[in-house]
């Protein structure tokens, strides 16, 4: 399988804190990746890494096929990245948002013109092209946040807690988007507080006290730790943890 994610005794250091400690892993092109962790396990200081905003103090890593260090830049314009907080302008319209998000990664005006009236159409807002954001229901928001992050089509999008806060049917039907998705090849990078939607990922990785402590097949975790769940892996591991945020 291609990597579109490789990363070699990943390091970042905060003075003499350690908040990420020489990680190593490997994401596949059309997975979908689960990165777990209690808080102050430094998930979020490894994402932000991973994203391209934050140098490593040691270590490598490459990501669509960019370099981390050297290469930053291409990084940031060769992902998606959608946030908890979706990541919306909620002064502008649905169009408008559309047209900033697809101009900020550099699509032709023709490009724009298409893939707006695609997307509009897919996320049945064709008739709230020109309704401010902030009148929508959060369900809604949350599915245009996330086609709007991969608007450019990148071979990964980094999705950060991005269903904090909505209600359990809703999730499900952002994690069917997820799916469609991954399998149209493009790789999905999650974390997530929701211990079932960690059932959902192809593999999950769970952080402790900085270092990855688990890796695997959600499946092959549960039989490993001989827990029923997700959840209870989670629970295991984050037992021992000396530090939370």
């Amino acid at each position: 399988m291609e990597k579109v994610i490789t990363a070699h005794n990943l390091t970042r250091t905060f003075g003499d804190f350690t908040a990420v400690d020489a990680i190593s892993f490997e994401v596949g092109k059309g997975e979908i990746f689960g990165f777990l962790g209690a808080n102050g396990a430094g998930k979020t200081t490894a994402m932000k890494m991973l994203i391209g905003i934050l140098s490593p103090s040691a270590g490598s890593a490459t990501v669509a096929g960019f370099d981390l260090v050297t290469e930053s830049e291409k990084i940031k314009r060769n992902i998606g990245y959608m946030s908890q907080r979706f990541s919306l302008y909620e002064d502008l319209t649905v169009m408008e948002n559309i047209r900033f998000y697809a101009g900020i990664y550099g699509l032709s005006l023709s490009a724009i013109r298409e893939k707006s009236s695609s997307m509009l159409e897919r996320l049945e807002l064709s008739g709230e092209s020109k309704t401010l954001v902030r009148a929508l229901p959060l369900g809604w928001k949350q599915k245009l946040a996330f086609s709007l992050a991969i608007i450019h089509e990148p071979k990964i999008v980094f999705l950060d807690e991005p269903t904090g806060g909505v209600d359990p049917a809703t999730r499900r039907r952002f994690w069917e988007m997820i799916y469609e998705t991954a399998a149209g090849g493009m790789t999905v990078f999650v974390t997530t507080h929701y211990m079932d939607e960690a059932e959902y990922c192809n593999r999950v990785s769970i952080m402790v006290d900085g270092k990855i402590e688990a890796l695997d097949e959600p499946s092959r975790l549960k039989q490993q730790y001989h827990a029923d769940s997700m959840d209870a892996v989670f629970q295991i591991m984050a037992s021992g943890a000396k530090r939370s945020e």
